[in-house]
């Protein structure tokens, strides 16, 4: 794909995805008074793209689908002695709309369930090599290192089912629902929380935890690196985003831009994130049940994730909670930052908690987000902006070029993040961590990989206007397309095949990089 032909419509893409400027955080991490209040509720990222695990020589034909949902934001590895389980009493969801009406057509529940294999220790984890004895009478006291499963010293270990409900076209007629297994009956585990070395051998529970079932679908879930990446610090201080080489605040030089490096602090190193993947074949996705071309407009789906919990929760102390009756969603999330930057504060909850089918009512909050004016005025003049309304930003929230294909139903106003699946993903050494505004078609706004650098993207696109042609009046080179928050990579490598996520930190051993430090920039 060309970067001439998506000038116009890019615009649009990337930046209604985000709606935001330079205040920009961790993509979706405590958006909401009701997840601030509900973290095990609170989605952080949702990540959808074309698997690129198996590109080997030219063959590079789209065959299946990643699909990410991270929950529960900012976690401190060292933070025992329960560490971080996924909660039992929320429904998460994956959902994908493939007929372009903003309703789910496929959904893929995932519950979770707790047990305590050792209920008088005090700690959800406990190992040494080896394991450790009681002098005196010789009986095992600390469980051998954590190698599998199948070890006590997982005190708290959890198990999750994952069930795949296809909606029906005909009226009153009840969905499919599929359950998925494994070949040989075996539980799903849960990878749990990283203590360190000497308690688990996480890396091997990692491995373990990743299935490979016989329908071709692949699912993980547990504790997980946290995959964003951003200057959170500079970003929440009113903006005040660190002067690097151009001496411009929030402006790189192009020696900055390349650079596969850090230059500012990433607020988000060294703390972990609880994460669902589920890796499928494309032609359980589509409408068609068939690997459609890039030219089709059945190749392109849009995916948001949800959480929900029981309508009614009983307190009965000293006794746990009673939680029952249907169904309400607390959280839901397609886009990156759209609730987070764009939806007032007093709407949050409510965009939390309703179906993208009804985003029409949010519409006001695209046309003339005033975060963009703001930034605008932060920069006294320097950083012209795209006047209001913005009428350029409305295309993304439909199925529109330049993700999907010419002539595909546009489709209701709502938050979902798009993707095309019809086009090859691009390989890692050639990927850009810019997407589609740097000519890789495989990445964000076309949905969204692990390693895509959507604060960037979106900070030249929503607030720098790079892709408006011809520029509008005001547009610097040099600073409107140079926006960014120095912060290029993640802190930890990613894995190139399923899940594609990287280790959680351990326990004892991790760090969080801060400005003045190596690798964490400047504090100016």
């Amino acid at each position: 794909m060309k970067l001439r032909n998506v000038r116009n419509t890019l615009v649009a893409a990337a930046a209604i995805t985000v709606l935001a400027g330079l205040p920009l955080q961790a993509a979706n991490h405590r958006e909401a008074p009701i997840t601030a209040l509900d973290r095990g509720a609170d989605i952080t990222d949702v990540y959808a793209f074309v698997s690129y695990d198996e590109l080997q020589g030219p063959d590079t034909t789209p065959e299946k689908v990643t699909l990410i949902l991270g929950v529960d934001p900012l976690l401190e590895p060292a933070n025992g002695p329960t560490l971080f389980p996924f909660d039992p009493d929320i429904r998460y969801e994956i959902k994908i709309d493939n007929d372009h009406d903003a309703l789910a057509d496929v959904t893929f529940q995932f519950r979770f369930f707790t047990e305590f294999q050792l209920p008088t220790v005090y700690t959800a984890v406990a190992g040494i090599e080896g394991g450790a004895f009681n002098p005196a009478t010789g009986d095992l006291v600390v469980p051998p290192k954590i190698e599998s499963f199948d070890n006590p010293g997982l005190n708290l270990r959890q198990t999750y089912t994952v069930t795949m409900v296809r909606a029906t076209e005909v009226e009153g007629e009840d969905a499919e629902i599929i359950s998925l297994t494994n070949g040989d009956g075996s539980p799903f585990f849960a990878i749990p929380g990283n203590p360190g070395p000497r308690t688990m051998d996480y890396e091997a529970l990692f491995a373990a935890a990743t299935y490979h079932l016989d329908n071709g679908i692949s699912v993980l879930a547990g504790t997980t690196d946290d995959a964003f990446y951003i200057d959170l610090g500079a970003t929440f201080d009113t903006a005040n985003f660190r002067t690097l080489g151009s001496g411009v605040p929030g402006v790189l030089t192009a020696a900055e831009d390349a650079a596969q490096e850090n230059f500012a602090s990433d607020t988000v190193s060294g703390f972990a994130v609880n994460s669902i993947a589920i890796e499928v074949p494309i032609e359980m996705l589509t409408s068609t049940g068939e690997v459609e071309p890039a030219t089709s407009p059945a190749a392109t789906i849009g995916v948001w994730g949800s959480t929900s919990r029981r309508r009614v929760t009983i307190r009965r102390s000293p006794w746990a909670a009673l939680n029952k009756g249907p169904w309400r969603q607390v959280q839901r999330m397609g886009n990156p930052l759209i609730n987070e930057l764009v939806i007032g504060i007093g709407s949050k909850d409510r965009f939390s908690m309703d179906q993208p089918i009804n985003d029409a009512q949010f519409t006001s909050f695209f046309l003339d987000p005033p975060i963009v004016t703001i930034v605008e005025a932060l920069y006294g003049g320097l950083l012209a902006v795209p006047s209001a309304p913005r009428l350029d930003l409305l295309p993304l929230v439909t199925y529109a070029v330049p993700i999907a294909a010419t002539g595909t139903p546009a489709g209701p106003i709502a938050d979902l993040l798009r993707l095309n699946t019809g086009v090859s993903a691009t390989p890692p050494a050639d990927a850009s961590r810019l997407g589609l505004l740097a000519g890789d078609g495989a990445g964000f706004p076309n949905g969204r990989r692990v390693f895509d650098d959507v604060v960037d993207i979106v900070l030249r696109v929503v607030v720098g206007g790079v892709l408006v042609d011809p520029p509008f009046s005001g547009f610097a080179p040099g600073v409107n397309d140079m926006l960014g928050d120095g912060v290029n990579v993640n802190d930890t490598s990613y894995r190139t095949e399923f899940p594609y996520l990287g280790s959680a930190p351990d326990g004892r051993n991790h760090r969080h990089i801060d400005p003045g430090e190596e690798g964490g920039g400047p504090i100016s």
